[in-house]
């Protein structure tokens, strides 16, 4: 990889970083508007990983459970900077659509990957979910990709000036 496909995909990687953030927000935000609890997905997505890698996750009961919610959320911010990462090298060999698409394509990527993900580890089946499901799992996604996608933008601008 050379220094400008480097470059291209660590600016990528920290505007993946941005929009997890802003995908975080949404979801505490809808978690506060509907005053639903937390996710037990990616703790469980984590203990399907872990189960399939014959990994050991120390610590019985809450402090088990603790780390298992640790490393969902690691596993979720990986999801998005490494989404982030890939627009910027497909950024960086010239791919740039106009900010609706590639906001919408960076955010349904990054779900399809986590939801497939889902699928592929038994945690969830996306075809039983509800409208309701669906719309909380896509808007904080919409956010991610708005965020990512203009940040990105945003930096490679910045980079030129």
């Amino acid at each position: 990889m050379d220094l400008s496909m480097l470059s291209a995909a660590t600016s990528g990687a920290a505007a993946g970083a941005a929009g997890c953030a802003a995908l975080d927000a949404t979801t505490y935000l809808d978690m506060a508007v509907r005053g639903r609890p937390a996710s037990d997905v990616p703790a469980e997505t984590a203990a399907a990983l872990v189960k399939q890698l014959h990994v050991d996750v120390p610590g019985e009961n809450s402090k088990r459970k603790n780390r298992l919610n640790g490393l969902g959320g690691l596993a979720g911010g990986l999801t998005g900077i490494g989404v982030g990462a890939a627009f910027g090298v497909l950024h960086g060999l010239g791919w740039r659509p106009p900010l609706p698409v590639g906001a919408a394509l960076a955010g349904l990527g990054a779900m399809a990957l986590s939801d497939a993900g889902l699928a592929g580890l038994r945690v969830s089946d996306p075809r039983t979910w509800s409208t309701t499901d669906w719309l909380s799992d896509l808007i904080p996604h919409l956010v991610y990709g708005a965020v990512t996608y203009a940040t990105l933008t945003a930096l490679e601008r910045s980079g030129r000036s």
